[in-house]
């Protein structure tokens, strides 16, 4: 029976090979917090439109990438966008995967935030005598920001762990580095454990980010009785 290495374990966490991938799962991270909420952005704003077909559109988007898994979406993307004629490297369709997915859940996040803030705060802002435009960036958005904040930071949270995935399509992030160890090494136990470790230390450091966000921005939402 095989027992677990700890010297091998400890080996793994500083291990260059497996920290280059930590390097690939921040990158992947980054990219997708900031294209998904770039369109969901505009996914949320056409959800929120007055047009009808606009507003379908934009259902229709959220419900397909919120209700079928990543993992399928990313296989489709690197396996079926090739048969018309659109090749993509495993990089570029992890990362339009993964903003396109994390962009469904964004614009419902963004739509709520939105539709939280009461009417009457854009109407108090153009009677004020500012536009539509920059009541909306002036007076509405930074209020719905503030209650975005929790829901955003545990969707990039999410985000985080689900880069994982990409190791399916051969993106050598974390996951598909520990995968090729191990195959090498035979020591499985030793290098998920060490993967483990790494996705540990940067879900608490982005824990350590989102808390004082929260605590700054909430410092500002009045509290009921008012």
């Amino acid at each position: 029976m095989q027992y677990f290495n700890a010297p091998a374990f400890v080996g793994y966490l500083g291990n260059w090979f497996l920290i280059k991938g930590v390097g690939v799962t921040i990158a992947l991270t980054m990219a997708g917090v900031v294209g998904g909420l770039v369109v969901g952005m505009f996914v949320a704003l056409l959800r929120m439109a007055d047009n009808r077909p606009l507003q379908w559109i934009a259902g229709g988007y959220i419900w397909l990438f919120r209700g079928t898994p990543l993992l399928i979406q990313l296989i489709v993307i690197y396996t079926g966008l090739p048969q018309v004629g659109i090749k993509l490297g495993a990089i570029e369709t992890a990362l339009v995967g993964l903003i396109l997915h994390e962009a469904a859940y964004m614009a419902e996040i963004i739509r709520s935030g939105f539709m939280s803030v009461p009417a009457g705060q854009r109407e108090a802002g153009m009677a004020l005598s500012l536009s539509g435009r920059t009541a909306f960036w002036r007076v509405v958005l930074p209020q719905a920001f503030r209650l975005m904040i929790p829901p955003l930071g545990n969707s990039i949270n999410g985000l985080l762990k689900a880069t994982s995935l990409a190791s399916v399509i051969s993106v050598e992030e974390i996951m598909r580095r520990s995968e090729m160890l191990m195959q090498e090494q035979f020591q499985t136990l030793e290098v998920y454990a060490a993967a483990a470790v790494y996705y540990l230390i940067l879900t608490t450091l982005w824990d350590l980010v989102q808390r004082p966000l929260e605590k700054h921005f909430g410092r500002f939402i009045p509290t009921k009785g008012r």
